[in-house]
Formats: C-alpha cells, sequence, structure tokens
C-alpha cells in the first residue's frame, strides 16, 4: 500500500449531520467521540476518495474542476444506504445534496487560504468525505447520529511505481453474498492490511497484495483475480489488449479506471472487459505475454508493477510475472496516466462518455 508524498491538509473539515441536514466548519482537529459505533464496531464507516483541481480563470476567478464527480455521488450514496437501516433509508443525500455539500465545504470562506494556495501550486487536490456516528454509544445497532465529514487535501506525489505485488489467494477482502465488496466500506480495509501483512512475509519488498474471488471452495487456478489491496487491476497483454476485471459484488466501481479505459480507447487501444482466472494468468505470465499490470486508484491515477510474485495451494511461491518495461504496451499505460491528469487541466480534450465537471469557487 503505497503513501502520499507532499501532503498539506486543510485547517478545517465539514461537518454534516443527516438528522436535521445541518452544515458547519470544526477545525481540523476536530475528534470523532471515543464512544462511537463507528469506532468500536466499524458501522456507519463508508468513504469516499475524489480527485480534483482548482485554478483561475482568464479573469483570476478561481475554479473547481471534478472528472466523472457523479460516479463518486452514486457509490458513497450506495455505502451510507448500507450503513443505516430500512427506516433511515430517508436521511441518506440526494446525489444533488452532495454535490452541493462539497462545494459548501469548499467555498467556505474559511477554506480560501487553503484553496488559493492550491490553485498557485497547480497542486492535485484530493476530497475525502467520510461518515461516523456521532452518539456517544458502543450499542451493536444502527447509528443514532449519522454524519458526514469532509476533509481535504493537496499533495506532490503518490509514491507508487514501480511496485512488487504478491497474490494473497487465502485472505478474502469482503464477500459477495453481502455485497460489500463493490462498496467503499471502513470494515473491507482490515483485510487489506492484513493481506499486505502476508504479502510481506512471503516477499519482505512488497507494496501490494492481490486478491483473489471468495469461491474457497474451487480448485485454485479457477478462482478469478479481482482487486488489489486499496487499487482496482489493470493488465496490459503484449497483444495490444488491455483486460479490464468487470464490475461486480467483489469489485469496487472505480471512477478512475473508466477514465482510464475511455483514454485507451480513443486512442485505439482495445479495452477487453471480462474475468481473468489466476490459472489464465498464471500461463500468461510464464508465456511472456503479460506487458504490465497496473494498480489503478485516485490519488496514483495508475502505477505499473514491476513485478508479481504468484503462490500455489500451500501459499508456497511458484512463479513471478516481471514488467516488460521496453513493450509499447508498458509505455502506453505510463502515457495515460499523465493524460488522465490533463484532464482536468484541461490540456487535453475530456474523453468519450466522460464528464468534466466545473464549479466557480
Amino acid at each position: 500500500m503505497a503513501g502520499f508524498e507532499g501532503t498539506q491538509w486543510a485547517e478545517f473539515q465539514g461537518r454534516y449531520m443527516l438528522k436535521g441536514c445541518c452544515f458547519d466548519l470544526v477545525p481540523m482537529a476536530d475528534k470523532v467521540p471515543a464512544v462511537s459505533r463507528s469506532i468500536h464496531y466499524g458501522l456507519c464507516l463508508a468513504f469516499e476518495g475524489i480527485r480534483y483541481f482548482v485554478s483561475p480563470d482568464q479573469d483570476g476567478a478561481l475554479h473547481v474542476r471534478f472528472l466523472n464527480l457523479e460516479k463518486n455521488l452514486q457509490r458513497f450514496r450506495r455505502a451510507i444506504s448500507f450503513n443505516l437501516s430500512s427506516t433511515q433509508q430517508l436521511l441518506v443525500p440526494t446525489a444533488q445534496d452532495l454535490e452541493a455539500l462539497f462545494l459548501e465545504y469548499l467555498r467556505a470562506p474559511e477554506m480560501r487560504d487553503f484553496i488559493q494556495g492550491m490553485a498557485d501550486n497547480q497542486g492535485q487536490g484530493y476530497l475525502r468525505p467520510f461518515t461516523v456516528d456521532e452518539a456517544r454509544s458502543i450499542g451493536v445497532t444502527f447509528p443514532d447520529s449519522p454524519s458526514i465529514r469532509l476533509v481535504t487535501c493537496t499533495y506532490e506525489s503518490y509514491m507508487g511505481e514501480p511496485f512488487s505485488g504478491v497474490v494473497v489467494p487465502h485472505l478474502v477482502r469482503a464477500i459477495s453474498a453481502n455485497g460489500t465488496g463493490c462498496l467503499k466500506l471502513g470494515v473491507n480495509y482490515l483485510l487489506s492490511v492484513k493481506a499486505m501483512d502476508e504479502a510481506q512475509s512471503i516477499e519482505p519488498e512488497a507494496s501490494s497484495a492481490l486478491f483473489l474471488d471468495d469461491r474457497l471452495d474451487l480448485p485454485l487456478w479457477d478462482r478469478k483475480i479481482t482487486e488489489w489491496d486499496s487499487s482496482c487491476c489493470l493488465v496490459a497483454l503484449t497483444n495490444g489488449t488491455v483486460i479490464k476485471i468487470p464490475d461486480g459484488p467483489l469489485i469496487l466501481p472505480s471512477v478512475t479506471v473508466q477514465g482510464l479505459c475511455a483514454l485507451l480507447q480513443d486512442q485505439g487501444v482495445r479495452v477487453e472487459e471480462r474475468d481473468l482466472s489466476y490459472g489464465e494468468f498464471r500461463a500468461k505470465a510464464e508465456a511472456s505475454k503479460i506487458a504490465a499490470v497496473c494498480s489503478v486508484g485516485t490519488a496514483g491515477i495508475l502505477n505499473r508493477a514491476q513485478r508479481v510474485v504468484m503462490v500455489d495451494e500451500n501459499n508456497a511461491p511458484c512463479g513471478e510475472f516481471r514488467a516488460q518495461t521496453d513493450h509499447e504496451m508498458y509505455k502506453v499505460l505510463g502515457d495515460i496516466r499523465s493524460r488522465y491528469w490533463e484532464i482536468y487541466q484541461t490540456k487535453i480534450p475530456v474523453p468519450t462518455g466522460q464528464k468534466l465537471s466545473v464549479y466557480a469557487l
């Protein structure tokens, strides 16, 4: 799991109470109550990661740009809904309400210095809304006082490439029957950290763990590639095709993956959305038919693995993939990463089917 470099946080966070629909700003140091279901049981912990860019127009007025914001809003709404009872569903904000809430936070006078500094430095913006239960209770029930908190930062870079990964087949991050893998929930990420610990016990230099599906009843090689520990997965073949793992109950529907695939298709690269079994992945790696395996997420956009260690039924190393750094597809994916950020900066056209939303601040 890679990390941020050169991070600067805003001095204020937003707080929006779902009951009463009231918004205020609180200091960044404001604490969530220690006696909270969110802390003790991981209830009411849903979140989003949203990339944005702030810049002045010709008259000097500041604007903020989001790519495919509506997809983040939809995903956040689904996660909020999952954490509330059937009788609390009316508390789930509409997409329009969330959009207005994000803008109210970024437009707050107290945020102006931070926003202006981001525009001056051409920094990458990262917005992190998340839900908590503000009530002081440790009861194992749905939240009494659910809220959305908003924090934001700017950062220089997200260190993630080149990286090494390890397939971790014996841990399952989410259960498809519960439909939790496709939601951005705090409860999913403990297993991500545990998987990293296991990956590093096999390869000390590993910085990412690759999950398979949750079909532990199937032969290992019939199981499917799903996601990295905290990001989605793209596989570029040497024949010029990029494999996108289909969305499903175990797959977080990645906003960044959709934008990257649209860019690839606009450049004439074939994107094939299909399942990829672990056995096929191993066979293609051994036959040198894979040019690159990528980790895709909001912060780092796209990072290419230098190697992926594969393990067998006994969790013992049985082979590895190594990136073909001189292959054209490896270079294409590096270029796509840069071009994706250039969409926010309006240096290149918005790819087909994608939407760049621009708001005055």
